[in-house]
């Protein structure tokens, strides 16, 4: 498990100051047991570095035991706080601080949650766990406030799950200036995806419930087609269509077919959730 918090002395200062902080924030906190804002300060920032889940190293240097550490910081009062990074401090304060000031200070260093989700999805994704993945990525891109580079990101898996409507409307929704190389790379397969997603027996399918809206029965053969192909969206609404008519329609194999989609898509995935409503809205 990655450590939290640690002390500081002169025989571990270069692994926890130095190389450390080339991971990741490093917090030192210079401290003494006769200091009494210092007993106030640390409580703050254990329970910070416990919450942070090791974002960042909480460094305790005890100023009386490693005077010459302390020195060489140039600690003039206690308590000290310095942040350091690749090996130098970038940022601190003098004294006990309130938590949502200390907070304020560790967010300019720290990650944001959707950079953490980003990598996580993305070692997912090199696993080839790409449904674990998706659910990741879909909560990365909404909490980043729709970023271009996670955008393309979450495309990208939704293409290679053979969902090119749903890549489709996150691709539209990226701005000019962040239309790139990946970006088109991105175009080029979600067209090919498009293409390849119109196969014979989903046009002829698609002509026959054209000619007759009321044809139940190809239309739950076209849901079953497009299904197969990951077009989820188009499915649950032309199943959506049989059900408003015949809830039991097939001896119910309509609705399983409809639950199932929902399901496969999983808990939290918009049309999922989108569609999971429409039901109960019919059904009660």
């Amino acid at each position: 498990m990655e450590e939290y918090i640690v002390d500081v002395t002169a025989q571990n200062a270069q692994q926890v100051l130095i190389e450390e902080s080339m991971k990741r924030p490093v917090v030192v906190d210079v401290w003494a047991d006769w200091c009494e804002p210092c007993k106030q300060l640390m409580p703050v920032l254990e329970k910070l570095a416990n919450e942070y889940a090791g974002q960042f190293l909480l460094a305790k240097l005890n100023a009386d035991t490693e005077q010459a550490l302390a020195g060489q910081l140039g600690v003039r009062s206690l308590p000290t706080v310095m942040v350091l990074k690749e090996g130098q401090p970038v940022d601190g304060f003098a004294g006990a601080q309130p938590e949502q000031q200390i907070r304020e200070m560790l967010d300019k260093y720290l990650p944001k949650p959707w950079d953490i989700k980003l990598q996580q999805a993305q070692q997912m994704v090199a696993d080839g766990q790409l449904d674990e993945a998706l659910p990741i990525l879909r909560q990365a891109y909404s909490e980043s406030g729709e970023r271009a580079d996670i955008a393309k990101q979450y495309a990208a898996v939704l293409l290679e799950k053979n969902r090119a409507k749903d890549a489709e409307e996150i691709l539209g929704k990226i701005l000019m200036a962040d239309q790139d190389a990946d970006y088109q790379q991105l175009m080029a397969q979600l067209e090919l995806k498009l293409q390849a997603a119109d196969s014979p027996e989903i046009r002829a399918l698609q002509d026959a419930v054209t000619a007759n809206p009321g044809d139940y029965e190809s239309t739950y053969k076209l849901a079953v087609q497009l299904t197969q192909s990951e077009r989820h969206e188009e499915a649950l609404e032309m199943l959506l269509n049989i059900l408003r008519s015949d809830m039991g329609f097939a001896d119910g194999a309509a609705k399983q077919a409809y639950l199932d989609i929902v399901k496969a898509l999983g808990a939290g995935d918009p049309v999922a959730t989108r569609y999971q409503r429409k039901l109960m809205t019919l059904m009660f």
